[in-house]
């Protein structure tokens, strides 16, 4: 019998019944030069394929998004192509798998799309060391505020974007509004500066991420969209002094919409803004309606996760690093064998020039191998 039966149960997620609550997180490989989806990539995927549900690294639904070198995209006809095979070799080992879509906001640079960086407002990123590009490592660059137009135009690279995720096979997207990327940068007041009706209140604040859940709701069934928050975390130079209360009202809006999940990323490891006491999985159950999915993340071990779900704080969790060079990661926790440890850091989420696309991707073996 396994330690972890509640981990290891099956779990319904919009009539959609799962293998198991061990999910995969989001993770930046940066494994797809030209911004494209490749074999690697769909091999990557595949070999994870046990997970209950894949939730692929963050997509770019627009050029003005792309702050990230090699990150395969979702905005042209090529890189939605290039997408189908990765969906179908998961779904030929049974996975099912979510596509992130991800604007990167104030987090972008110039030098990826000769366009300057937009956000809620002008604030710029600081106690950052910058991003690197194809000129290597360099500050980031000061954002402008998105206008009314360029907002309602924004909102639409996310509905054509799930539109594109949805013809290329995918089971759901996820709106990644976590760790300061655009979304984020409307929500919290630390960015938010802003005087029309995206700003101020909190309801303002929220009103962006509203309307971008809605209108991926015209492309698909609630079912098959969730969306992502980050009420504890510092990544992306974030933090702001009402996120219980914001956080609590983002949720119990999304609730209302009933959608496939709420991902919350409760743990500390992407560093804690101490702005008060951490917001717990226990506190968005609450507010979520009994049918939304609630995920947590962040530095959970198999034992941990158990213990979240079976005390009913979550319903699945999501590991990022150890599937990283645990493909068979379900397998492992299945029957109690040991993890493995990745490569060094700087490999996690950056192609190295001088390696194989395989290199540290691909190329981990399954425990019995």
């Amino acid at each position: 019998m396994s330690k972890y039966p509640n981990l290891l149960k099956p779990l319904t997620l919009g009539g959609v019944e799962l293998k198991n609550r061990v999910f995969m997180a989001p993770m930046t490989r940066g494994r797809g030069p030209g911004q494209i989806a490749n074999e690697e990539v769909a091999k990557y995927y595949a070999q994870r394929a046990s997970a209950g549900l894949i939730i692929t690294e963050g997509v770019h639904p627009s050029k003005q998004g792309v702050g990230w070198l090699n990150v395969p995209a979702i905005f042209t006809d090529e890189q939605e192509e290039a997408w189908k095979p990765v969906v179908e070799a998961v779904h030929a080992k049974g996975g099912r798998i979510f596509m992130q879509l991800w604007h990167q906001g104030r987090q972008a640079h110039s030098d990826f799309h000769d366009l300057q960086p937009v956000s809620a407002s002008d604030v710029e990123i600081e106690n950052s060391d910058g991003l690197y590009t194809s000129k290597g490592k360099v500050p980031y660059e000061k954002p402008r505020p998105l206008t009314l137009d360029e907002i309602k135009e924004t909102i639409e690279d996310y509905r054509k974007a799930a539109e594109r995720a949805a013809a290329a096979g995918f089971d759901g997207v996820e709106i990644h509004a976590a760790n300061g990327y655009l979304p984020d940068q409307f929500l919290q007041s630390k960015t938010n500066k802003r005087t029309d009706q995206y700003g101020g209140s909190i309801e303002n604040r929220y009103r962006f991420l509203d309307e971008i859940t809605e209108a991926v709701l015209t492309v698909l069934p609630k079912e098959k969209v969730g969306v992502r928050l980050s009420p504890n975390g510092t990544f992306g130079d974030m933090g702001s002094p009402e996120y219980r209360e914001l956080y609590l009202y983002v949720a119990t809006e999304l609730g209302k919409k009933k959608l496939a999940y709420v991902h919350v990323m409760d743990g500390l490891g992407f560093g804690f803004h101490e702005l008060g006491e951490p917001m717990t999985l226990k506190e968005f159950r609450e507010v979520l309606p009994k049918e939304t999915v609630l995920i947590g993340n962040v530095g959970y071990t198999a034992e941990t996760a158990e213990k979240a779900i079976a005390n009913g704080d979550a319903d699945a969790i999501a590991f990022g690093r150890p599937f990283i060079p645990n493909p068979d990661l379900v397998e492992r926790f299945a029957n109690d064998w040991p993890l493995a440890e990745p490569a060094a850091p700087p490999t996690w989420f950056a192609l190295d020039p001088e390696k194989p696309l395989s290199a540290n991707y691909t190329d981990y073996p399954a425990y019995q191998q």
